[in-house]
């Protein structure tokens, strides 16, 4: 298994993890320092797809379309938008890296 699946499959965990955890004050720099550092191994082909994915949980309100199911929706909200920042900032670190690809002589 390569570091970035491990690296995916432990953001996700956290932000499974943080959803039933209150009070932990770090939990969001956390999530965002996993996301930050699993955009790094987002290949160029993928890079495009993680940022719609991003911009769909954050901004078109794909994490709390989860809400209206009973008994486990209020769930699935909390870990989909924790994971909607692991993917905002994944997808930062896709766009500096695209950014500086391109602009590499």
């Amino acid at each position: 298994m390569s570091i970035a699946k491990i690296l995916w499959i432990v953001s996700f965990l956290a932000a499974v993890v943080f959803s039933f955890v209150s009070g932990f004050a770090y939990a969001g720099a956390l999530l965002a320092i996993l996301g930050l550092v699993s955009g790094w191994f987002v290949d160029a082909d993928h890079r495009r797809g993680l940022i719609i994915a991003a911009i769909f949980l954050l901004i078109a309100g794909g994490a709390s379309a989860w809400g209206e199911i009973p008994a486990i929706g209020e769930y699935l909200t909390k870990i989909f938008g924790n994971y909607a920042a692991v993917l905002a900032a994944a997808s930062l670190t896709a766009i500096l890296k695209t950014t500086f690809e391109r602009l590499k002589p």
